[in-house]
């Protein structure tokens, strides 16, 4: 099916891997013009810029620490040159996580998770207002864990929460505009670093977690670009305010 995203413009920050990989590619693949960010400089940016020059569009990828606020203003700013003013779908999708026993929890590590999880999506939406318009879309990429609760993650799990809650309130703020917020909550996505796992840990994983499932699997980027990209389209213009699983039916 031909969402008739050709010709739209996306800033999805966090793209050069995993999830926000498939999402970059994926968009570019159906003919939207995407901007990107990155934190450092990896062979992920080389390939990736590689893809999208063969893919064509107007795609860039741009170096950007999130965690710094006066970098993400120069990133929507460079953003709003690139596309001439204008952004059609913006993603969340950068973000960290580590695994941390609540007792053990320090507030600077408290600290680095909300900032780069919560504070960077934040300041990224409020600098992208004056690019938004009618029919424009805003996905944050979230996590079954606000429901299901993990062992170790509780700041992480807790940040995936911020975001259902900033989501749902933007939604009824700038529903007059016409503008749409919603939350893509993953289960578990097979990406490079599940493929960087010996294959026994791999097989394990993928065993465990694909049990947990109603499908019998994990998920992929593709998979969730595709919700991403339906979220993106006229298809769901009426959808906001919503946290949309992509988890396989994981339980």
């Amino acid at each position: 099916m031909d969402l008739e995203l050709k010709g739209k413009k996306a800033l999805v920050t966090g793209g050069t891997r995993g999830v926000g990989r498939g999402i970059v590619l994926a968009l570019a693949r159906a003919g939207v013009d995407v901007v990107t960010c990155y934190q450092n400089d990896s062979e992920y940016v080389a390939s990736l810029e590689r893809e999208l020059k063969e893919t064509g569009g107007n795609h860039h990828v741009l170096r950007a620490d999130l965690s710094d606020a006066a970098q993400i203003s120069a990133l929507l700013e460079r953003t709003g040159e690139i596309f001439g003013g204008r952004i059609d779908l913006l993603v969340n999708n950068a973000g960290t996580i580590s695994h941390i026993p609540y007792a053990e929890l320090s507030v600077e590590e408290w600290t680095r998770v909300l900032t780069t999880n919560v504070t960077a999506a934040h300041l990224v939406i409020q600098h992208a207002l004056p690019l938004l318009g009618e029919g424009s879309s805003v996905v944050s990429i979230g996590s079954k864990a606000v429901e299901a609760g993990i062992p170790l993650r509780s700041h992480y799990t807790a940040t995936k929460a911020a975001l259902v809650g900033l989501s749902r309130s933007l939604a009824k703020e700038f529903g007059p505009q016409q503008i749409r917020f919603n939350v893509v909550a993953l289960g578990v996505i097979e990406t490079e670093n599940f493929h960087k796992m010996p294959q026994e840990q791999r097989e394990l994983m993928a065993q465990r977690y694909g049990a947990k499932t109603a499908l019998g699997r994990l998920g992929t980027p593709d998979e969730v670009a595709g919700a991403v990209m339906w979220l993106a389209s006229d298809l769901a213009r009426y959808v906001t305010g919503n946290t949309i699983g992509v988890d396989g039916g994981i339980s």
